[in-house]
């Protein structure tokens, strides 16, 4: 017979660590002072670690910490992160504590990122979107250790995260049911959680944060920002998008562009009559924009990957639109939210960096390394759906009989960015950024098959309808403007197109120029939006601009 093989070793080298600070530790409970000692001696080095830092909420106690052990002690950490947003998650590479990165999204960080990789203290494994990140703690980067954030605890470990759930239920359990040890921040110790988030058995550690996780309001866009331009964008987006394909269910990415839509639907919206015949279902983070629109009936359903703060009030006094809990507050899922956008949506509206003349789109760019986030699983046409709507349905093939629908993927962009540099591009600057960090693919967001709208100033070009490379580009071409790409336009070719339906200008869509004024905005500046939530919308400290 072979030799009597250990099938529990990581249960047994957990419960080793864990008994060895049992002196540090008042059951599941250490002292907050104790912090930096505590993951010394649960994290041991070449450890994959989990570290939850998604676009909004940071474990920022417990990355701070991690920031501070010694690197004599712990080091060459192979760091799993969707979102790089803190100074620290990347001081511990320089330091020597961490060595690889698994990551999604590194918008704050991003030109560090790239500078790091140049100077070979950062080596990237992989830029995943969140959905594929997540799957893969469950199959070849299971963790040995994650670091995640509460708002609340009780005394049996048992998490409360409120409107925050976000990432934190994945990134536990993947460690909790693999014998992984779940290291949590908390920013109060109660008697009784308000619900249950995360059962405490599935918790080994519990250390109380020296101040609250930080929260960004990363989705919250003033409306005084929004442009005229980005007003037209919009009207011809639900003119001639939303209204001819009757979108039901969507997505905004972050941006005034997407802003500018939610701040039309109540005025221009109603003036075309889609209210009550389009996007009754979201699949969004809770951005104040969007009041408007609930309030004027136009919504039905919200569910959120994330909070975002300022909104709680509001959110908990709208349980019919929000998924809100018996306690009150919205529960969140970051994971589910990625599943949903994928599978479940007719529509997804983005905006991009670069586009290059074929319609692949990056916000991968020179000197700026910033991965990916959700954008790539909002935006792409899953080969696994199956069930169909109206709008899916619309982008279904006359010719084959067994086509199917698709995903309406728009991309929203000026024609020139905010740095004044061309959006559309022959050739992205993810391609040489691929070489440059030794990439095994080139860091594309959406590819051109995906695409099958994008919005200009200039216009709408119907991808979809070409049935060839050469008519997307030429397509592209026409809604190009003034950027390299766009000055190889041919007039008769557009002239074509248009005739076609594959390109549309405003004046094809009956869109007048003149009226994309701010006055058709439902809501102009932050104080609107709290008078349209009756009070319950609450800004943050840096987009309040009245006494």
């Amino acid at each position: 017979m072979s030799e009597e093989h250990n099938w529990a070793s990581r249960r047994t080298a957990k419960q080793a660590k864990l008994t060895a600070m049992q002196s540090w530790l008042n059951g599941k409970f250490g002292q907050t002072k104790d912090a930096k000692t505590i993951l010394e001696g649960l994290i041991q080095s070449g450890d994959r670690v989990v570290l939850e830092g998604d676009n909004q909420k940071q474990a920022s106690f417990l990355s701070q910490t991690l920031a501070q052990v010694d690197p004599e002690k712990v080091n060459h950490l192979h760091m799993i992160m969707s979102s790089i947003s803190r100074p620290e998650h990347l001081d511990i590479f320089e330091d020597g504590i961490a060595s690889k990165l698994d990551f999604s999204f590194a918008g704050p960080q991003s030109t560090r990122v790239s500078q790091m990789i140049a100077d070979g203290s950062l080596v990237i494994g992989d830029i995943h979107t969140y959905l594929e990140l997540y799957a893969r703690l469950y199959v070849d980067l299971i963790p040995n250790v994650v670091l995640v954030a509460a708002d609340q605890v009780d005394k049996d470990g048992n998490l409360y995260t409120g409107n925050n759930t976000e990432e934190t239920p994945v990134i536990v359990e993947a460690a909790a049911f693999h014998d992984g040890i779940v290291i949590v921040q908390a920013n109060q110790v109660v008697d009784r959680v308000p619900r249950v988030d995360i059962p405490g058995d599935w918790v080994d550690v519990v250390i109380p944060a020296d101040q609250p996780y930080q929260l960004e309001p990363l989705f919250t866009r003033d409306p005084q920002n929004i442009t005229e331009l980005q007003i037209l964008m919009a009207m011809m987006a639900i003119k001639g998008i939303y209204g001819k394909h009757h979108v039901q269910s969507v997505n905004h990415g972050v941006g005034f562009n997407t802003a500018a839509i939610e701040l039309l639907l109540p005025t221009y919206g109603e003036q075309l009559g889609l209210k009550g015949k389009i996007v009754p279902n979201w699949e969004v983070n809770p951005t104040p924009t969007l009041i408007p629109a609930i309030e004027s009936g136009w919504i039905q359903s919200i569910h959120s990957f994330g909070g975002e703060v300022g909104m709680g009030d509001y959110i908990s006094a709208r349980p019919d639109i929000f998924f809100v809990g018996p306690d009150g507050t919205m529960r969140s899922n970051r994971a589910f939210g990625q599943m949903a956008g994928q599978y479940a949506l007719d529509m997804f509206v983005g905006s991009t960096l670069q586009i290059d003349q074929y319609g692949n789109s990056s916000t991968v760019t020179h000197g700026r390394l910033s991965g990916f986030g959700g954008a790539p699983n909002m935006g792409s046409n899953p080969s696994g759906r199956r069930h169909s709507t109206p709008a899916w349905q619309s982008l279904r093939p006359d010719n084959d009989p067994l086509g199917k629908g698709q995903k309406l993927v728009v991309q929203m962009v000026e024609t020139y960015g905010a740095n004044k540099r061309p959006v559309f591009v022959d050739s992205l600057d993810a391609v040489a950024v691929q070489k440059e960090a030794k990439l095994k693919n080139v860091p594309i967001m959406i590819y051109s098959e995906d695409t099958t709208h994008i919005v200009t100033e200039e216009g709408i070009a119907y991808l979809y309808k070409t049935d060839s490379m050469a008519e997307r580009q030429a397509a592209i071409e026409a809604i190009a403007g003034v950027t390299p790409v766009g000055l190889r336009s041919d007039p008769a070719v557009v002239q074509d197109l248009r005739a076609r339906g594959i390109v549309a200008l405003p004046e094809d869509l009956g869109v007048r120029r003149t009226q994309a004024t701010r006055s058709l905005l439902a809501a102009q500046n932050m104080a609107d939006l709290v008078q349209w939530s009756h009070g319950l919308y609450n800004p943050p400290a840096k987009f309040r601009s009245w006494s």
